[in-house]
């Protein structure tokens, strides 16, 4: 194939998804509103951990937990994108929070799973400074936590 073909075929996908999610708006299916409706503003914006905690998962009392994994690098390079992989054999997960404890907003993100959703998750989070990253796993209706340190460099030296 080439290359003006497939910069055709690209064209018309992004033409084709555009006007699909236009008319979706059009028509009020698709609103941000919807979309933010459960943003827990709260939480995100809470200075202290446990405040954060209320707001997101309606408790700030948590139990140690040897079932959750964390794999998360012990020095990042570069804060503002540090790799997170979550991993837990907890049954019944409800949600799964993941906070940076010396972050002046603490709370980096807040996941609400389906009932049978497994128990894992991979993403990046943006830390200040060195710091334990917390994970918190609601199952059953607790909470249950596991941390690790990770050190942040400045400047990205490695040192």
């Amino acid at each position: 194939m080439s290359s003006a073909q497939q910069k055709r075929r690209l064209f018309l996908k992004s033409t084709l998804a555009s006007s699909t999610l236009s008319v979706a708006i059009a028509a009020g299916l698709i609103t941000p509103k919807m979309v933010l409706a459960a943003w827990p503003k709260a939480a995100f914006a809470a200075k202290e951990i446990d405040s954060a905690l209320q707001a997101v998962l309606g408790s700030a009392e948590t139990t140690p937990s040897d079932k959750i994994k964390i794999k998360a690098p012990d020095i990042a390079e570069n804060g503002a994108v540090v790799p997170i992989t979550i991993n837990t054999s907890l049954p019944n997960i409800e949600g799964i929070a993941i906070i940076a404890a010396k972050n002046s907003t603490p709370l980096t993100s807040s996941y609400q799973l389906a009932s049978n959703a497994e128990g894992y998750l991979s993403t990046r989070i943006k830390m200040g400074k060195t710091s334990d990253i917390i994970v918190i796993v609601k199952s059953n209706g607790k909470l249950y936590s596991a941390q690790k340190e990770v050190k942040v460099t400045i400047g990205g030296c490695g040192g």
